[in-house]
């Protein structure tokens, strides 16, 4: 996440130690990975758009297990770095796309939707994308719980959602945590129709799918669509995805349509062009996506 407004921090952020029950693939860029079982029980559901960093081994469980505690805190960081490469833990931030407790019959579970770029078969996918095309259920995963970026008012129930394709958990999570009296937009642009995946939301909030051109720039589309929309009174909005969209999302809302700063919430979760840092002996060949 390269830029965020005030984040909304969980009580704790332990490392907890889950393992895959299933995948899914969704369309041709979403990938599904449910996680469970290990310890969590210990993990605390924020609903909204609750995030998490997600350490993958890529260089086998030993990895896992050399992870010092906070190592999402900068002292921690430098301690996980010090892990030999090859064994390090690839690390990435992801939002739980939904949980569900624990019943009699099975125990509590999250769903994380991955999208992927480039191909796990042709070497033109980022760690990240191999792994979620390639994991098999019982591997093992560490996540660090990191709270919510979506930060409104309390009882705020008049949105303004903004993202690309990255964020569509994010959107989703936030419509299934609001009222069901809410109301709305919800603003998504996705790299094909195929990935414009439905979800549930309040009747009163309108979901717009746009469909990304090759060419076009991650983000820009969704940001005229929001230029040109009629938008409800007094929002909180939540813009997310590629870093420039929230940048010029949150200058349009706050310059030309009159929005309190505090009344948007943003967060940049990549930029075009960068990638971020990957163990060498993960580097997939040139022209890899992260």
């Amino acid at each position: 996440m390269a830029l965020a407004s005030r984040l909304v921090k969980p009580e704790t952020q332990e490392l907890l130690h889950l393992t895959v029950l299933r995948t899914q693939r969704l369309s041709k860029h979403w990938m599904r990975v449910t996680l469970g079982g290990g310890e969590i029980e210990r993990f605390r559901p924020l609903g909204y758009d609750q995030w998490f960093r997600l350490f993958l081994p890529l260089g086998g469980d030993e990895g896992l297990d050399r992870l010092p505690a906070k190592a999402n805190k900068m002292f921690g960081y430098l301690k996980y770095l010090r892990i030999p490469d090859g064994m390090r833990p690839v690390m990435r931030n992801y939002t739980v796309r939904a949980y569900r407790a624990a019943t009699a019959d099975a125990g509590a579970e999250i769903d994380v939707d991955f999208v992927l770029h480039g191909s796990a078969a042709d070497g033109t996918a980022g760690p990240a994308s191999r792994w979620a095309e390639a994991c098999t259920v019982g591997e093992s995963v560490v996540i660090i719980d990191e709270g919510l970026a979506f930060n409104p008012a309390r009882g705020t129930d008049r949105v303004v959602l903004v993202t690309d394709e990255t964020g569509l958990p994010a959107v989703a999570g936030i419509c299934a945590s609001l009222p069901a009296t809410a109301t709305g937009i919800a603003i998504i642009e996705v790299p094909s129709d195929e990935d414009a995946l439905a979800f549930e939301h309040p009747t009163g909030v309108e979901v717009r799918f746009i469909t990304r051109d090759h060419d076009a720039k991650p983000g820009t589309l969704a940001l005229r669509a929001l230029q040109e929309a009629t938008l409800p009174e007094t929002p909180h909005a939540f813009i997310a995805g590629e870093q420039a969209l929230p940048t010029d999302a949150r200058r349009h809302l706050v310059g030309d349509r009159g929005l309190a700063k505090d009344a948007v919430s943003f967060c940049g979760y990549w930029r075009v062009g960068a990638a971020s840092p990957t163990p060498k002996s993960q580097v997939a060949p040139a022209g890899a996506h992260a």
